[in-house]
């Protein structure tokens, strides 16, 4: 068992309502205050088990045998997935008033940048339940069964998806966080399948990049009555270049008003929960060219 330290405050509670929200049944399981999950990387496979010891200021984490081998691999993705390298204090000088509320906020990201990309996609115009059902359909149909970990499925590899798994092997999608987020992103957007909102809530997951704002997100919208989405970039540019941690703090902070108070309440809530999922139009919109995987997973959003 390694302990992987945080800088405190830490604010467990909110990260755990995050992603055990979009949890995907079969690769990862939040249980007993604690988070257990498959992983994959170069050829290696096993199950990571971690759980916060505030007292000690990190997660405490453990990986199977599997996965000793490339250890440190996985703590470094752990890492980045929990945001542990933030420093509050640089946050809370960045932002201000704004950070008050919430200061053990951080930004999560994703153990592997693929695996956020294709929840980047399903996620579209869908509520968070259906986005991490449809991730689960995937998962439970093209991924592996873990040996170590029966009950447990590796999520899909690129070579066992299409669409985004060719931009992935081209180099089109990087993996890692690109020197020019903007034009990458801009990339991304040539994609099938893959808007301005697609493309960059999978920079802000996939490659953690700090300074990503999200003007014509619906939730951002609101906050910002009467603003469009070119007035509200103008008015997150005093965020630089921490916008993702505004983004998140505007988020999760009920009744903040820009350029007025702040008046935080305990309870958050996630707005998608009402959309109508429409993620079939995706998979239907490739070309005739592309293989018939893409059919076979398209009939399962029929």
């Amino acid at each position: 068992m390694v302990l992987l330290p945080w800088t405190p405050p830490y604010d467990w509670a909110w990260m755990v309502g995050f992603l055990q929200a979009r949890a995907v049944a079969g690769v990862e399981r939040f249980h007993d205050g604690g988070y257990s999950r498959s992983f994959g990387v170069e050829g290696h496979r096993g199950l990571i088990h971690l759980a916060p010891d505030e007292e000690a200021q990190g997660l405490r984490v453990t990986l199977s045998p599997g996965l000793q081998p490339v250890a440190e691999i996985c703590y470094a993705r752990i890492g980045q997935l929990f945001d542990l390298a933030c420093d509050p204090r640089q946050v809370a000088r960045t932002l201000g008033d704004l950070a008050q509320a919430r200061p053990g906020l951080r930004l999560p990201g994703a153990l592997d940048a693929f695996e956020q990309a294709v929840r980047a996609v399903l996620g579209q115009l869908v509520s968070v339940a259906m986005a991490a059902r449809l991730t689960a359909k995937v998962a439970a149909g093209w991924g592996e069964p873990l040996a170590e970990a029966p009950g447990y499925v590796l999520f899909p590899t690129p070579e066992a998806l299409i669409h985004l798994a060719r931009a992935a092997l081209s180099g089109e999608l990087p993996l890692t966080a690109p020197a020019d987020i903007d034009a990458r992103l801009r990339q991304l957007q040539t994609l099938p399948g893959i808007g301005r909102w697609t493309a960059n809530y999978f920079a802000l997951r996939g490659w953690q990049a700090k300074d990503i704002f999200l003007p014509d997100d619906y939730l951002i919208k609101q906050r910002f009555p009467g603003m469009t989405p070119a007035a509200i970039a103008r008015y997150a540019r005093r965020w630089q270049p921490m916008r993702s941690y505004a983004l998140l703090h505007i988020w999760y902070t009920d009744d903040w008003a820009p350029g007025g108070g702040i008046a935080a309440r305990g309870a958050y809530h996630w707005y998608r929960d009402a959309e109508i999922p429409i993620i079939a139009a995706f998979w239907r919109s490739a070309p005739p060219s592309i293989s018939i995987q893409v059919n076979q997973v398209a009939k399962i959003y029929d």
